[in-house]
């Protein structure tokens, strides 16, 4: 794993494509070997949540190259390397799944469900409203609460519109997706467990992807 960071941090001191081809070997060695670990995490996250079954890993695994048509930054290559698994489609998918994510000082694992589109997200506003002690029981669940906190990103700030001004749980709705995360120290993933830890922690996230996959299935018709 040292090498994955090492190789990271030389990257961010020399964005450029010059480097990059100079170290392209390098990167193909670590890309299969991403390829394997985000394998291995797909297989174990099987045994519990069973959409993951059969899930090929390189469709989870994001680009290394930066989409710089409509950005100011330049610089051609990304400084990480992320993985989205979910038994719907990988990367691209819009459903909720379990995301890994190793860069320099700011690694984390993380999972939910990241900028749905309007309708999708008025839809789970609404059946987690409809289900709100369900949907804060899985969030005040001690060892979920241990591992992620509480939701994470942009909130609304009024109640959006069709629910109540006064619900006690504005601080759920008010939100602009539903995701969760917990930072991970590069010291973290030298240890020769730390995927076993990584596993328990997606085993913590399930109940919170189960939710919001059941909404986003029958919002497409798929329940």
């Amino acid at each position: 794993m040292r090498e994955f960071f090492n190789f990271l941090k030389e990257l961010r001191e020399n964005n450029n494509r010059e480097w990059f081809k100079a170290n392209k070997e390098r990167y193909d060695v670590l890309y299969k070997e991403y390829v394997d670990i985000v394998q291995q995490l797909v297989d174990r996250i099987a045994t519990f949540d069973p959409e993951i079954a059969g899930l090929d890993a390189k469709s989870c695994i994001y680009r290394i190259y930066r989409d710089i048509r409509f950005s100011n930054d330049k610089t051609p290559y990304k400084t990480h390397f992320g993985a989205y698994m979910t038994g719907f489609g990988g990367r691209t998918s819009p459903y909720g799944g379990y995301y890994l994510h190793l860069e320099p000082d700011s690694s984390f694992v993380s999972g939910g469900v990241w900028c749905p589109d309007p309708k999708m997200l008025k839809q789970l506003r609404q059946d987690i409203y409809d289900n709100i002690e369900e949907f804060s029981g899985i969030l005040e669940n001690k060892k979920f609460k241990e591992i992620y906190g509480g939701l994470e990103g942009e909130m609304l700030k009024r109640m959006p519109d069709g629910f109540p001004k006064d619900c006690p749980y504005d601080y759920i709705l008010k939100h602009k997706y539903f995701v969760v995360s917990s930072g991970k120290t590069e010291k973290f993933f030298y240890s020769e467990d730390w995927m076993d830890e990584v596993v328990e922690e997606f085993r913590a996230l399930y109940p919170f992807n189960k939710f919001l996959n059941y909404t986003i299935g029958e919002f497409f018709g798929k329940v």
